[in-house]
């Protein structure tokens, strides 16, 4: 193990751990944590990969070969066997990872870290995050082979659990005192609710509503528009929606209320998104389709992604699995690929309850009192007693905010409904997409998808190109979702779910080629509501144009593409900042900065200077703009990017070009100025104390061991160029988790790589060792065996077999 560096840590942290960024918790017992025998030092060594392993319950033997970036290729003869073993080795790599993330879901945090953490783990509970995966559960129940292949990959989990001494515990459950649990069906359901709620649990209701009180209507509208004055979306703009005979929900004639919160709940991060493309045989160089997938999301050690090539006599499939669930999520088998990305769709609405009197018992709806219902949360909290929070539940969903939290109201509270508490089968749409073989197997897979609302793209061995926008979404009426609604109110309520088949879709366009990147699904044609819920205006013209650029894209294109750092959002802006900007008044430092930016060509390259001078310009300027949002005693929400760079350009005298603080009536020329001397002023005092602001050092991505403060577990400084602009999406701690490409040869050939390694042992040097590759744009091959034969990229052979002592 690094010795040096862990001791490091260990002294850094004393005291302290940060959880998902938020002070939590204390240091382990310090004998404990070092005792020679059962402590940390016994995780230095690396896995073993080779030997006979007896599994109970296995009905055959399971071969697990490795190859030498330790990804294992899982060969068994029936699917209970494969999920059993799927679960067992991705325990054996990757446990501690996959049940943290379990508590992080279920808001059980405080159970291991203790009372810092009850905050979050209220906000969990209070966001339904069991119901949702209660009723999930209650789904897959129906399903006797979804329920046994889930329960088989548990038993694998708990195969390898009840194998393990203490000593052999993954060094976080030394660090944190606590020890693995039983993993259960419940557990996958809380890990599937985590990942639902990263990806479609925003939304921006109360910062709206307080808006357009703030602002009126008119000002609303143009602050916060449903449709920019471009139009590039996932389905191509000249597609016929006269297929749907299903009528969009007519606008009930009723008053919306107005109230206001000064504190809403945490929210996952706006910029996780993704992006996914394919070619079809008229465009790709050899004839076959080409597909890529890069989700965007947290940078974290260990990876939120495990890659794995798990098969049976009668399927095959290779990719991104997700440690805790059975399957690959982003992959490919002999057949078909696949890949997603965030449809970024608004499937969350608010509702104003009204109780009958303190009780809370019953609540206004109609002209009627219905009851509520009570679910007691009981949070556990280490060397504490229990914490009991009753969440009141009606029909539109839990009672988020009352009077015991972030409310002042006994009669008043707000309750959510969310797409993410509808029960649904996930387990059945990836085991079908895992056994596809053409189009309509893949578009039975995703048919009945309810959340998180996803970009599903497609190719195939047959020659196809797809892309559907899935999930299942109400069809709501002009503005509905858009502020806080009346739960008192019938018309108010989801009325219907648009039909499956009229979701967004485009099968072989003309274009030749399909793409998404968390986009507008549509143009304004599509004849169901949908509004701008921070839809990306930049990356996808960069895709869409580059795939328009030339009639032929070969790998080489597509690697080049998804590391591409062009930022078209600086090359929109800066050519007007340029020549509206009184420079007369500039400094000799303040010159030679402007003339560094003037010669950019707009490439965010690690190199460069440039790119932390605009990342500063645009922060700075940004904040100037919107100052009329500070110091208000409500949640706010600033206008996204494209529409304040369309005021600046468009109407650069309006209101909010002036700053408050002020007396003068500036316009946004007057902002460009006193924006960049602020920037040439913090870039300055950065270079003397740190030296150089090239865009390497001065956007500083790292990634980050999922316990933050655990440095020696990290890696920081990373030579990557881009930000969440570019197509290449790396921010300082967010950006591309996984990049794959895939050509549709028979059998498919594949490229993938992700920032982080197999293993969740920070000692093993499997650990990051892909960090450094992804960080400069290099690939690994996949190697895609197909048979149970050992080739000469296997390093080494396991065998699970069954226990002969049941």
């Amino acid at each position: 193990m690094k010795y040096t560096k862990l001791v490091l840590s260990f002294l850094l942290t004393v005291g302290i751990f940060f959880v998902l960024n938020t002070k939590l918790g204390a240091v382990p017992p310090i004998a404990k944590f070092l005792n020679p025998y059962t402590g940390v030092w016994q995780n230095e060594t690396d896995e073993s990969i080779t030997g006979d392993i007896a599994i109970p319950g296995l009905k055959d033997k399971v071969t697990v070969h490795y190859d030498a970036q330790l990804i294992p290729h899982l060969f068994a003869q029936n699917d209970l066997d494969l999920y059993k073993a799927q679960g067992y080795i991705t325990a054996k790599h990757r446990l501690w990872q996959m049940e943290f993330q379990t508590y992080a879901a279920a808001g059980r945090l405080s159970e291991i870290i203790g009372e810092g953490a009850l905050n979050y783990d209220r906000e969990q509970r209070r966001k339904g995050m069991i119901y949702g995966a209660d009723n999930s559960l209650e789904i897959i129940k129906k399903d006797k082979k979804s329920l046994s292949h889930l329960q088989a990959y548990c038993d694998g989990v708990n195969a390898y659990i009840n194998q393990l001494e203490p000593e052999n515990y993954p060094v976080e459950y030394k660090l944190l005192d606590y020890k693995p649990e039983q993993w259960s069906i419940d557990k996958t359901m809380h890990l599937l609710m985590y990942m639902t709620d990263m990806l479609c649990g925003g939304d921006s209701d109360f910062e709206y509503t307080n808006a357009l009180r703030e602002f009126g209507k008119e000002r609303f509208d143009m602050l916060y528009p449903d449709f920019y004055d471009f139009d590039d979306p996932v389905i191509p703009t000249d597609t016929d929606w006269s297929f749907i005979d299903i009528e969009q929900t007519k606008t009930p004639q009723s008053e919306l209320p107005i109230d206001s919160l000064q504190s809403v709940m945490e929210k996952p991060n706006p910029h996780n998104g993704s992006n996914n493309w394919a070619v079809g045989p008229s465009k790709s160089y050899s004839g076959h389709p080409i597909l890529a997938n890069d989700p965007h999301l947290g940078l974290n050690l260990p990876s939120i992604w495990y890659v794995m090539q798990i098969a049976t006599p009668e399927h095959n499939s290779m990719g991104a699995t997700l440690p805790g669930t059975l399957g690959v999520i982003s992959g490919f088998n002999q057949h078909i690929a696949w890949g997603e990305t965030n449809a970024t769709r608004d499937v969350k609405d608010w509702y104003k309850i009204e109780f009958q009197d303190e009780t809370r018992t019953k609540y206004k709806y109609g002209n009627e009192w219905k009851n509520t219902s009570v679910r007691v949360e009981e949070i556990k909290i280490k060397g504490k007693e229990t914490f009991k929070d009753s969440v009141i539940y009606t029909h539109h969903g839990p009672v988020s905010y009352d009077h015991t939290f972030k409310g002042d109201s006994e009669k008043v509270g707000y309750a959510m409904k969310w797409a993410g508490h509808i029960g649904h089968d996930f387990v059945s749409l990836f085991l079908k997409l895992n056994n596809g073989k053409n189009y309509e197997d893949y578009k039975e897979a995703i048919a009945d998808h309810v959340a998180p609302a996803q970009n599903f793209v497609f190719a195939s061995t047959e020659g196809d190109i797809a892309i559907w926008v899935q999930g299942k979404f109400p069809n709501k009426w002009e503005g509905q979702g858009k502020f806080l609604m009346d739960g008192s109110n019938p018309d108010h309520d989801w009325q219907s779910f648009i039909p499956k088949e009229f979701n967004a879709h485009t099968k072989n366009p003309e274009r030749g080629f399909v793409s998404s990147s968390n986009q507008h699904p549509t143009d304004s044609l599509y004849p169901f509501y949908v509004f701008n819920d921070g839809y990306d205006s930049y990356r996808n013209r960069v895709i869409n144009d580059f795939f328009r650029s030339k009639e032929k894209f070969n790998i080489q294109d597509f690697k080049d593409l998804q590391n591409t750092n062009f930022n078209k959002k600086a090359s929109e802006l800066l050519p007007y900042m340029y020549s509206h900007m009184d420079t007369s008044t500039l400094t000799d430092e303040e010159k030679e900065i402007l003339n560094i930016i003037k010669a950019w060509d707009f490439n965010s390259d690690i190199e460069k200077l440039a790119p932390s001078i605009w990342d500063a310009w645009w922060s700075n300027l940004y904040v100037l703009i919107w100052d009329e949002y500070k110091d208000k005693d409500m949640v706010l929400e600033t206008p996204f990017t494209y529409q304040a760079i369309s005021m600046l350009k468009n109407n650069p005298k309006d209101e909010f070009m002036d700053i408050l603080s002020t007396p003068e009536k500036e316009t946004s020329h007057d902002l460009f100025l006193i924006a960049f001397k602020e920037t040439a002023k913090e870039l300055i005092d950065w270079k003397s104390k740190n030296g150089d602001y090239n865009w390497q050092q001065y956007k500083g991505t790292y990634v980050g061991h999922l316990l933050q403060g655990l440095p020696a577990f990290s890696r920081f400084d990373l030579p990557i160029g881009g930000d969440r602009n570019t197509v290449n999406a790396a921010g300082k701690n967010w950006g591309p988790s996984w990049r794959m490409i895939v050509e549709m040869t028979s059998p498919p050939t594949a490229l993938g790589i992700y920032p982080g390694g197999q293993s969740g042992n920070p000692g093993s040097k499997y650990y990051d060792n892909f960090i450094d590759d992804w960080a400069v744009g290099k690939y690994h091959s996949l190697n895609y065996l197909q048979s149970n034969e050992a080739t000469d990229a296997i390093i080494s052979t396991q065998t699970l077999t069954p226990s002969t002592n049941e």
